[in-house]
This record gives C-alpha cells, sequence and structure tokens, in this order.
C-alpha cells in the first residue's frame, strides 16, 4: 500500500518500479504501508545502514589482511629464532662432546689404557 497525504488515498504499490513516481504522489508525501513510515525517510535510513555495512565490510576485510600479514611474519620471526637456538644448542652440543673427550683421554692416559694413535689396532698386553 502507498499512501499519498495530498490526496489522503491509499494506491496499491506500483511493483514494476522501485520508488513510485512523481504523477502518483510526490515523495515527501509518500507513506509506505502504514501511514507513519515517510518515502525520503525510510530510503536515507535504508541507505545509511547499507553504508555501514559496507564500511565495516571493508573495515574487518583490511584489518583481517593486515593480521595475517602482520602474522605470518612474526611466525617467521619465531621460525628463525628457533632455528638460531637449534643451531646454539647444537654447539654447545658438540664443544661439551669434545670437552668430555678430551677428558676421557685423560683418564685413560693416566692409566695407561690410551692406544698408540700409530696403531689403533695393537694388542693391550698384561704386564
Amino acid at each position: 500500500c502507498l499512501w499519498c497525504y495530498t490526496n489522503n488515498t491509499c494506491i496499491d504499490y506500483p511493483v514494476r518500479s522501485i520508488f513510485p513516481p512523481s504523477s502518483l504522489c510526490s515523495f515527501s508525501n509518500a507513506r509506505w504501508g502504514v501511514c507513519w513510515i515517510n518515502f525520503e525517510a525510510l530510503i536515507i535510513a535504508m541507505a545509511v545502514v547499507a553504508g555501514l555495512i559496507l564500511v565495516s565490510i571493508t573495515v574487518c576485510c583490511c584489518y583481517c589482511c593486515y593480521c595475517r600479514r602482520r602474522s605470518r611474519s612474526r611466525l617467521e620471526e619465531e621460525e628463525e629464532q628457533l632455528a638460531r637456538k637449534k643451531e646454539e644448542r647444537r654447539l654447545q652440543s658438540l664443544q661439551r662432546k669434545h670437552e668430555r673427550k678430551l677428558k676421557h683421554d685423560e683418564i685413560r692416559k693416566k692409566y695407561g689404557l690410551l692406544q698408540d694413535s700409530d696403531n689403533p689396532y695393537s694388542r693391550f698386553e698384561n704386564e
């Protein structure tokens, strides 16, 4: 129903067009459905709501894209840190292994268990 205040009549809404033509009723005097909903106010309100929805969707998309890029760079930094720490632990482990080997060699030398490096296959003789 399209209520027109100029002639106080209820007209069937022209379904073929989205907005009622000015020949039926002027836009400022046209009311939609019930008498208190002004067509101009309805269109303005719908435009504002649609604009807010579009702006919020755009802001959400931009924010999500920014967060993804930032989280990717953060992940890459964490991976690099983990790789550096792993390499440091490996080097420390090798250093400790070398120190243990030197200590064991000293003990072997002290007790005469260190084999001759020239002939590693010599037989151990009890004297």
